[in-house]
């Protein structure tokens, strides 16, 4: 009889897992291998449930319907998907999937974080889903390269690292790909930022000036990136550079390059400064980058600079300050020997406006600041800001209460979006007009 160690299928936990592996190693024996692959994949899971089903009858396991349907689900999910990940990645929910080791899964939804009661069976278990994923993409894993970026089928991001490097176990850490293409009226919804501030942002798009969206990880710089790249008008030629493909560009016209990493011999590896002089010569409108973390910073302000204007990137910064202070450093990665002055007048006129996007402490994303680069005053880049969120306190719930406001500065680029016949409401940058959240 089964002991008394029971868990939320009915069953105990140690026998209903070895039965699950027990059925399992059954069923991978007796699958033809070179036929699965061609089989349509809702076929092959009737195909499955009926095996398993088959084996079940000469288990004569003590499992009720509930407990038949998991075990049934849970192997189909070991032979097509990725195991006891494949519920979480179907859920619309979950943003983020964190495995920290074989029995500890987190997940972020809302913007906070989770503990789930996902397990897999042991490390050997997990390290089988990662070389399954890193498979697919024709990577590998191994003490000898222990880490590995790559992405699934569907676009979703992922890292693992196994041991030496990872000393609990094997780890990994899946950025889902988001099936839901956010449009700027769903941001206004959410309260991320106001109808003034989106009518802005399409301006600054149409008006062809030079975006850098700031933030820390998981604040909500992609999608920001990708609703501004739909602004852009679609008789106009867009080049995307990523390191993991995540951009979900509209357009028709749109040539997407990602980085390739260096394989098992240390060679072959394409930056993605390489991709960016390259883009050059395909006769771009925009570039739009993923994220800017080394010394492509340096290609992509000379971009920038010399009539691609328009261009949109992101990087990691803390606020606006703080964004061009990493701009300098990452050129400084390219080698390129300027004064500090004459380096921050290059960056003062190749980037127009930056957007700081803050993740806050109840996991709601905002736009916290739009700022404008206005020029140099002596050796300093000079700010002006438009447009800011202000934290006023919490909820009884714990939820951010604050206002978004304009500060009543008029941009120096309002002239440019006078010229070009872009116009804007009469009261849009009026500091009264406040947004309580």
């Amino acid at each position: 009889m089964f002991n008394p160690n029971w868990d939320e299928v009915g069953v105990a936990v140690t026998d209903f897992n070895d039965l699950k592996h027990r059925l399992h190693r059954q069923v991978i024996e007796s699958l033809d291998l070179s036929v699965v692959s061609k089989l349509n994949p809702e076929l092959l899971k009737v195909e499955l449930s009926n095996l398993v089903e088959h084996l079940l009858e000469q288990e004569a396991a003590p499992l009720n319907v509930r407990e038949r349907e998991q075990l049934i689900t849970d192997i189909q999910n070991e032979v097509l998907g990725l195991g006891p990940l494949e519920p979480l990645l179907q859920d619309p929910t979950v943003n983020d999937i964190l495995v920290n080791r074989a029995d500890q899964v987190y997940v972020e939804r809302g913007g906070k974080l989770e503990l789930t009661n996902i397990r897999f069976r042991d490390e050997a278990h997990l390290r089988k889903v990662i070389e399954k994923i890193v498979s697919a993409v024709g990577r590998r894993i191994d003490e000898s390269t222990p880490m590995c970026d790559c992405r699934l089928a569907d676009g979703s991001r992922v890292n693992a690292i196994i041991p030496p490097l990872a000393l609990d176990g094997s780890a990994i850490s899946i950025r889902k790909f988001s099936k839901d293409k956010l449009q700027i009226e769903d941001l206004i919804e959410k309260r991320s930022l106001t109808p003034e501030i989106a009518e802005l942002l399409e301006g600054i798009v149409k008006a062809r000036l030079n975006v850098l969206i700031a933030g820390g990880t998981g604040c909500g710089k992609t999608t920001i990136l990708n609703i501004l790249s739909g602004f852009i008008p679609n008789d106009e030629r867009i080049i995307t550079i990523e390191d993991a493909a995540e951009l979900q560009l509209r357009q028709e016209h749109v040539v997407r390059l990602e980085t390739r990493p260096a394989n098992v011999e240390g060679k072959g590896e394409i930056t993605q400064r390489d991709l960016v002089k390259n883009c050059l010569r395909m006769r771009p409108d925009r570039i739009v980058m993923g994220e800017v973390r080394g010394p492509e910073t340096l290609d992509m302000l000379q971009a920038m600079n010399t009539g691609h204007d328009g261009s949109l990137t992101t990087i990691h910064a803390n606020s606006p300050r703080d964004a061009l202070t990493r701009v300098e450093t990452l050129v400084a990665l390219a080698g390129l020997n300027i004064s500090t002055k004459g380096l921050r007048h290059y960056i003062s006129s190749a980037i127009d406006v930056i957007i700081q996007m803050t993740r806050l402490s109840d996991g709601s994303r905002k736009l916290t600041s739009l700022q404008e680069i206005t020029g140099m005053e002596g050796e300093i880049i000079t700010l002006q800001e438009i447009f800011t969120f202000e934290q006023t306190g919490l909820t009884p719930d714990r939820k951010v209460k604050g206002r978004f406001y304009a500060t009543g500065v008029r941009p120096k680029f309002a002239d440019k979006f006078r010229a070009l016949g872009i116009d804007l409401s009469p009261d849009l940058f009026d500091p009264d007009k406040v947004y309580e959240v």
